[in-house]
């Protein structure tokens, strides 16, 4: 029996909440000298809403995280969703790079702006990251005491695991693909040598499965990115084991790219890690009914909300 037939119907987030629960507005800061923009959603209550920070990953523009960002301040939590350096309504190039340490500097700033906001509590402030972007604010926080707590969604806890995905022959050529960028990125005149983030027959592509290319197309366009991409995330791993903030990991029984296995060896002997196993893909994830109304328990019982 195939994946696909194993797998039990789920619940996708439907609907939006009435336009009177939150308001939104466009709030951008610098990173690196770029100014990247993200949506800050105010709940109609309490007045002092603790804050949710949220990116994804694999170049998804914060579109993507509307209807997340929308249920959250339904729910009484602010959240802001912001697109990194170099993708969606942000400065940035070359576009779309997969760079951990520029991700993780995005996320760093972006923790700061909110910080500096006005009608949000930040004393009370938690990451929510998706794919590379769970596995940047793990980094995150990794790094700085003040936040309360993490949700780490199909977290890509090795970059250098979308490298081994794939057959030998096929991983020297992304890395022959990746200095080739690298040394036609010291040639402004041209430009970057770029690959697909998800293709259906390349092995150049970030992801190269059928499947992940056709749920990508389902929130948005599917982007080149510069080459160079696969050699950072080679050299990345996110530092589970500094963290010490409560923490949520959602893995998804069907990922491919954020593996579960990997996932649940990596939490197991965190004290205060919470693991939740969902039957979906990587994908799927960014709109899962039952993803969410868990993210929404664990912030509550973070903050004592009744």
């Amino acid at each position: 029996m195939n994946r696909a037939a194993r797998r039990r119907p789920r619940a996708r987030l439907d609907g939006r909440p009435s336009t009177f629960d939150y308001s939104r507005v466009t709030v951008t800061f610098e990173s690196g000298g770029d100014a990247c923009t993200g949506w800050l959603y105010r709940p109609d209550r309490p007045a002092d809403a603790p804050v949710v920070v949220m990116a994804g990953g694999l170049a998804l523009p914060r579109e993507t995280l509307r209807s997340l960002a929308e249920r959250f301040a339904e729910h009484g939590y602010a959240a802001f969703v912001f697109d990194y350096r170099g993708v969606g309504d942000s400065e940035g190039t070359p576009r779309g790079l997969l760079s951990p340490s520029r991700g993780v500097a995005d996320w760093e700033e972006a923790v700061a702006r909110v910080r500096g906001l006005d009608g949000v509590d930040t004393g009370r402030l938690v990451l929510w990251g998706h794919s590379l972007g769970g596995a940047y604010a793990l980094s995150v926080v990794a790094d700085d005491p003040r936040v309360r707590g993490v949700v780490a969604v199909a977290p890509v806890l090795s970059g250098g695991s979308l490298l081994r995905a794939r057959p030998l022959p096929a991983v020297l050529r992304a890395v022959v693909a990746g200095v080739r960028d690298r040394v036609q990125s010291l040639l402004p005149r041209v430009g970057p040598h770029t690959v697909p983030v998800a293709d259906d027959d390349t092995d150049l592509a970030v992801v190269s499965d059928t499947g992940f290319s056709g749920a990508y197309r389902r929130f948005a366009s599917i982007p080149d990115v510069p080459a160079r991409s696969f050699l950072s995330l080679a050299r990345y791993s996110a530092p589970v084991d500094e963290v010490t903030c409560p923490a949520l990991f959602v893995a998804g029984s069907y990922d491919d790219v954020g593996d579960a296995d990997a996932i649940e060896a990596a939490v197991a002997d965190r004290p205060d890690a919470t693991l939740l196993r969902v039957p979906a893909t990587h994908l799927d994830l960014l709109d899962d009914a039952g993803a969410v109304e868990h993210a929404l328990v664990f912030l509550d019982g973070l903050f004592d909300v009744d």
